[in-house]
Order: structure tokens, then C-alpha cells, then sequence
């Protein structure tokens, strides 16, 4: 584990430089404050440091002000080193945001128990980090697809329209519907059934773009948010989008089922003036929805793109045929 150490006398920094490196540290060293702090305060900051009392630009309790001051993401603990031993001084270290003393010179066996100390707390933070990390995920994420979850995705969807009108950008939206899943999970059971959306779930992402983003909208509807796109490309996201998922059979034990999705697509531009356009998430999705129901009853696996006044099918052939 790296440490820094901060002390203005070479002969000290020598000498607890070695007593460290004993202990398997990798050790980090500044002979002022000013250095001291930016090595703190940097993205690869040490997560440990021993920073001597009486040092030019900076003192100790300065350097630990501006460490609790600028250092909010991960902890940095912090022992003062100093021949001061009254309550007093004491007192104004620990205020200052130390998190610990030690008295010099130091014993080796009790620098070692207490950097210990200071390790066991950094590894209390990084768990209880990753714990609020993991509860997040799973609030914001589909058990199932691993997929954002509709409320997370909506509000992608929202931040998204928020950011479009700010910009005068546009993006597009993607209602995907897997069809006749009911008549899946009839026949195979809900097993395959669950296995059918997590593969459709990966073949969506896989699909799109890193900037993109897809959820579970519920059920077998998922909704997608293309980011940037215009209404000159959304026929052909959408179409890749389609293509992914019938592209082959999926394959779950014994059973190999031909899946294809319904497409809804609706683009929502910043700097519309149409009046029939839509200018909120329910619009928006009211839309999309208009546009699914639209490619639903000309035949299913295909796309319709929504405009104020129809939904159109991209898919003409099969749309000519179905009418």
C-alpha cells in the first residue's frame, strides 16, 4: 500500500522511509507542505500519509485542512507526526482533520499498530462504498436483464429531453416489443421464457451505441434512447436494432425459437416549432407506444416511425403486403 511521507528533514524522511518500506509500503515522500498537500489531493493520491507538524509553506494541520477541504471521494488517513504532546496541540491537529499522532521520534512496533488501525478504517470505507455502489445498481437495474429498469430509463428519457431543448439537439426513442411472447412462455414455460429476454435484453445492447442507452420498460417492452439521433437516422438504428434480434435463432436447452421485436420510433427535437409535436416524457411515450400499436397490426417485426399527423412503417414491402 502507498503512504506518504512529509517531513522537511532528510535525515527523518530517510529513516521512516526505511522503517516503512520494511513493512511492505511503498512509500511517497515531500519535504514541504505545499508538495505534501498537492500529492494529496491529486486523482492517485496515497490513502495514507505521515505529515510532520513543523514543515515550510504548509504546517500539518494546514495540509490537513486542505486535504479534508478538496478530497471528497476517497478518504485519505492522516497521522501527524510531532514532538508537541499537550492537550492543546493535540486538540488543534485532530480539529484540523487528523486522524491520529504519534510522538517522535517513533517506535517502529507502535508506527506499525497504528498504520494498521489506519488501514482497517480505509478498508471499512471501501466496503461500505461498494456496498452503497451494489444497492444502487440493484435499484436502478432489471433483476433479470441486467438492463436499467424503467424507472432508471425514464429517467434517462427525461434527462435526455432536458438536454435536447438546452442544446436544440434532438434524439430518438425506440419502443421495442418482443413478439407473440406470451404464446413463447404458453409453449416453453417461464424459464425459457426469462431466457428469451435476457438474450433479446444482450442482443439490444450489443446494438446500440456506448453513448445509447436501453432498459427494461416492463414485461417484453424495452425502450431504448438514442442519443444524437435525428430523424435522417432513426429508420436505420432502428432497422439494425430489428435485425439483432431475428439475425438468428435463440437457443435455450433443447429449444431453438425464432424471436423478432415490433418497433415504435419517435424522434424528439429541441428546437421543434410543430405545435403536434410531442414536449414531455408521456408525450413522448404516448408517441412511441402509437407507433408500436402501428408496426403491431401491419404484421409485427418491423419498425413504424411516429410524425404528428401518422406512424409510418420503414418496412415497405412487408407493410404493401400486410395491406
Amino acid at each position: 500500500m502507498r503512504i506518504l511521507v512529509a517531513d522537511d528533514d532528510p535525515v527523518s524522511r530517510r529513516l521512516m522511509q526505511g522503517i516503512l518500506e520494511r513493512n511492505g509500503y511503498e512509500v511517497v515522500l515531500a519535504s514541504d507542505g505545499l508538495r505534501a498537500c498537492a500529492l494529496l489531493t491529486n486523482a492517485d493520491a496515497p490513502r495514507l500519509a505521515l505529515i510532520d507538524w513543523m514543515m515550510p509553506e504548509l504546517d500539518g494541520p494546514a495540509v490537513c485542512r486542505e486535504v479534508r477541504r478538496h478530497r471528497s471521494d476517497s478518504y485519505v488517513y492522516i497521522a501527524l507526526l510531532t514532538a508537541r504532546q499537550s492537550s492543546c496541540d493535540i486538540v488543534e491537529g485532530l480539529e484540523a482533520g487528523a486522524d491520529d499522532y504519534l510522538i517522535k521520534p517513533c517506535h517502529p512496533a507502535e508506527l506499525k499498530a497504528r498504520l494498521l488501525t489506519g488501514r482497517r478504517i480505509l478498508s471499512y470505507e471501501d466496503k461500505l462504498i461498494a456496498s452503497r455502489e451494489d444497492m444502487h445498481y440493484r435499484a436502478t437495474h432489471d433483476s433479470l436483464t441486467d438492463l436499467a429498469n424503467r424507472a432508471s430509463i425514464l429517467s434517462e428519457l427525461k434527462q435526455a429531453m432536458e438536454t435536447s431543448v438546452r442544446r436544440q439537439s434532438d434524439f430518438s426513442v425506440l419502443l421495442c416489443d418482443i413478439d407473440h411472447f406470451k404464446e413463447t412462455n404458453d409453449r416453453y414455460g417461464h424459464l425459457v421464457g426469462d431466457h428469451v429476454l435476457e438474450e433479446v435484453a444482450r442482443r439490444l445492447r450489443q446494438s446500440i451505441r456506448k453513448t445509447d442507452t436501453v432498459g427494461r420498460y416492463g414485461g417484453e417492452e424495452f425502450l431504448i434512447v438514442l442519443d444524437g439521433c435525428g430523424p435522417e437516422h432513426i429508420g436505420a438504428c432502428a432497422e439494425q436494432v430489428r435485425c439483432a434480434i431475428n439475425g438468428e435463432k435463440i437457443h435455450s436447452g433443447q429449444y431453438g425459437m425464432e424471436v423478432s421485436v415490433s418497433i415504435g420510433a419517435v424522434t424528439f427535437s429541441g428546437q421543434s416549432t410543430d405545435p403536434t409535436a410531442p414536449t414531455s416524457v408521456e408525450q413522448l411515450l404516448h408517441a412511441a407506444d402509437e407507433a408500436l400499436y402501428k408496426a403491431k397490426t401491419h404484421g409485427r417485426d418491423r419498425v413504424s416511425i411516429w410524425a404528428p399527423s401518422r406512424a409510418y412503417d420503414t418496412s415497405a414491402p412487408a407493410l404493401n403486403s400486410a395491406n
